[in-house]
């Protein structure tokens, strides 16, 4: 069974899909809304590891986005 697991994490390590279908696939994600039909086909064709890489990319930018964000709100005396 363990062979079997891993053999099928190699084919799915072995999928092509386009950086643009990645990065939509987990900007929907993010925001919550995703159709099965969607999902099903990007897990059928889109590599795991691309998915992993693309949204740590994406949930670092958007950390960053929030912490320019509320220091531009410090500074400019707003939030005082």
């Amino acid at each position: 069974m363990n062979e079997h697991a891993g053999d099928h994490l190699k084919k799915a390590m072995r999928r092509k899909g386009s950086l643009l279908r990645t990065v939509r696939a987990v900007g929907w994600s993010f925001f919550g809304v995703r159709k099965s039909r969607d999902l099903e086909r990007d897990a059928g064709e889109l590599n795991p590891l691309h998915i992993v890489i693309v949204g740590v990319v994406v949930a670092a930018l958007f950390v960053a986005a929030l912490v320019v964000l509320v220091n531009w709100v410090i500074a400019s005396g707003v939030a005082a």
